[in-house]
């Protein structure tokens, strides 16, 4: 369905060509639900072309054209342009894509390509606005697996868009221990040993409740530490405790309005659910008219 040049662009962005183009029809095929676009077709001729303009309707940071594109491949549009660049920070009215193609082919994936626009360019934008608040400090603004369910690639692409970076992507890429793992094994240390015995090769994460539990994995080796709803006063603590044997991630509580503060603290990362969870649509829009 793709071409080898959109391919070889989503292989470019860490993006999975086969991933992006199944998630695609399969969103069409939702839209379709097995019958056709009953109103489309009773009100446009098969053979009209038309050219279609996604802009902006407010500003943002953009992320999620290349899987635009696909939609509109993925109806046999391949006259069109993509005229900004993924994490583009745009102004209102700005036009990202034109296109040329059947008017019920662009009908079809117009809703489906503004839905992937607009949800991704949101995240991205949300992350900007983070990344921008602790831009001083040397801290990174990281996401979470809190994402949508089978769009966690593409979520977590967009925030990589806006500037922040990403966690684990699965429970295979790396070791997070919990507060229900500390309590099935029985102790922080306990749940650390048992983790590095059987994955010694992978990066172990732990999260901590207390300064207490923090001696304790940075004693084991822990390579990073989640400092989970810790005080701005707690923080400043455990930097000064761990003294950059190892990284810490602020988590819980974080808003835009403490972001700055808690970044001063000396953290290396905050951890924001928000980025994927709460992120609102940018508004996308589509206009078209016949040629």
């Amino acid at each position: 369905m793709l071409s080898n040049n959109l391919k070889t662009q989503l292989a470019h962005l860490q993006l999975d060509p086969e991933y992006v183009e199944d998630v695609v029809l399969r969103t069409i095929a939702e839209d379709l639900a097995g019958g056709t676009d009953v109103t489309s077709v009773a009100t446009i001729s098969a053979d009209q072309t038309s050219i279609a303009e996604f802009a902006l309707r407010k500003s943002g940071t953009v992320s999620g054209i290349h899987i635009a594109a696909a939609v509109l491949e993925s109806q046999g549009i391949t006259d069109y342009q993509l005229l900004v660049e993924e994490g583009a920070h745009l102004s209102e009215g700005k036009i990202i894509i034109t296109a040329k193609g059947n008017t019920r082919a662009l009908l079809l994936a117009e809703r489906t390509a503004l839905n992937f626009l607009g949800r991704l360019s949101g995240i991205s934008t949300v992350t900007k606005q983070w990344v921008d608040e602790v831009s001083e400090y040397p801290t990174k603004i990281r996401d979470t697996r809190k994402t949508t369910p089978l769009l966690r690639e593409l979520e977590k692409f967009a925030v990589r868009m806006g500037g922040g970076v990403n966690h684990r992507m699965s429970l295979s890429d790396a070791a997070l221990i919990k507060d229900n793992h500390i309590v099935a094994a029985g102790s922080v240390t306990k749940a650390f040993t048992a983790v590095k015995a059987s994955n010694p090769n992978i990066p172990i994460e732990v999260e901590v409740d207390y300064l207490e539990q923090l001696k304790e994995v940075v004693a084991a080796g822990a390579d990073l530490v989640l400092l989970d709803n810790m005080s701005l006063e707690q923080c400043r603590a455990a930097v000064a405790m761990v003294g950059g044997s190892t990284k810490l991630e602020a988590s819980g509580g974080l808003t835009l309005a403490n972001a700055r503060a808690y970044a001063a603290t000396g953290v290396d990362y905050l951890a924001v659910g928000a980025l994927t969870h709460s992120a609102p649509v940018l508004d996308i829009g589509l206009d078209m008219k016949v040629v």
